[in-house]
């Protein structure tokens, strides 16, 4: 059995720990809170964005455009939104698994990262990390979004790379956070999810009409679309991040409460068998004078 002097000592480390952990817990729901609101604000430019340009898409026949054809290039750009702190449970494991856990050839993956977490761990894993926007992922803006898409659409067009995703953690709600992986280029509506309500009418047949034309239409639009998406991706990445790491640190702080108490147990445990022993060994030296 340990003795009372090494209970008390991991008692008090256990103690100030979980004084730690209730800090972190309290300014990551405040956190929580403004970033909740700022993705529930997003959430609907997000969705009509992503809405709106796959249903013009599905009523356009035939359009030959850069944006819309597969690159010359096998190279995959994988944009990994992640953290650039740990303590919030399993929010960068589950991106790392999802980015990893595809179809994808390693070798001709490049990683456009956002978040160091996410630059260690699949560095680590032996990934090709072709820019670091990790920075951005503090407070982010539409201009970073903006910055990154204009890098991913240069490098797409330029045959850099063929195919562009995008792997971020949707918020769902409070304990709910979704890693979740979309195409983004080249656009093809039927790969996409597009939620509409399936209702007859002539309009949903009319094919799309363009002015001036079809190649300015979506060299206007689709970097729109592409920063977006980005953007909403990630204010839906810092809530899930403030989301999970309150969680992981209310879970630390029960966990430490459940510890100190069973120290508790152990210390009064040893204090009596020490008051026990103490005894036993006065009675006998009574009892031997006597």
């Amino acid at each position: 059995m340990a003795s009372m002097r090494d209970i008390k000592r991991r008692r008090m480390s256990i103690q100030s720990t979980q004084q730690i952990t209730k800090a972190m817990k309290l300014v990551s729901t405040v956190k929580l809170q403004k970033a909740r609101a700022r993705a529930e604000n997003t959430q609907a430019y997000f969705d009509g964005m992503y809405k709106t340009v796959t249903s013009m898409l599905s009523k356009t026949k035939h359009i030959e455009h850069p944006y819309l054809m597969k690159g010359d290039s096998d190279k995959i750009g994988i944009v990994v939104v992640t953290s650039n702190r740990g303590l919030a449970g399993g929010y960068n494991s589950n991106i790392i698994k999802l980015v990893t856990g595809q179809d994808f050839d390693k070798a001709k993956v490049k990683i456009y990262a956002v978040g160091s977490k996410g630059v260690d761990s699949l560095v680590r894993k032996g990934y090709e990390i072709t820019a670091d926007y990790s920075e951005m992922i503090e407070e982010p803006v539409y201009g970073d979004a903006k910055e990154i898409a204009k890098r991913l659409l240069t490098d797409f067009t330029t045959g850099e790379i063929g195919e562009i995703y995008l792997a971020y953690t949707f918020f769902k709600n409070t304990v709910s956070h979704v890693p979740t992986l979309m195409k983004l280029l080249p656009i093809n509506p039927e790969e996409m999810n597009v939620k509409e309500e399936v209702e007859e009418d002539d309009d949903k047949l009319t094919l799309m009409n363009f002015e001036p034309n079809e190649e300015e239409a979506l060299n206007l639009l689709v970097p729109k679309y592409m920063s977006s998406i980005l953007y909403g991706a990630f204010v839906e990445a810092v809530a899930s991040e403030n989301g999970a790491r309150m969680q992981a640190m209310d879970s630390a702080t029960s966990n430490a409460e459940e510890m100190i108490s069973d120290l508790g147990l152990k210390y009064n445990r040893a204090r009596q068998s020490s008051i026990t022993q103490e005894l036993t060994e006065i009675i006998a030296g009574a009892e031997a004078i006597g």
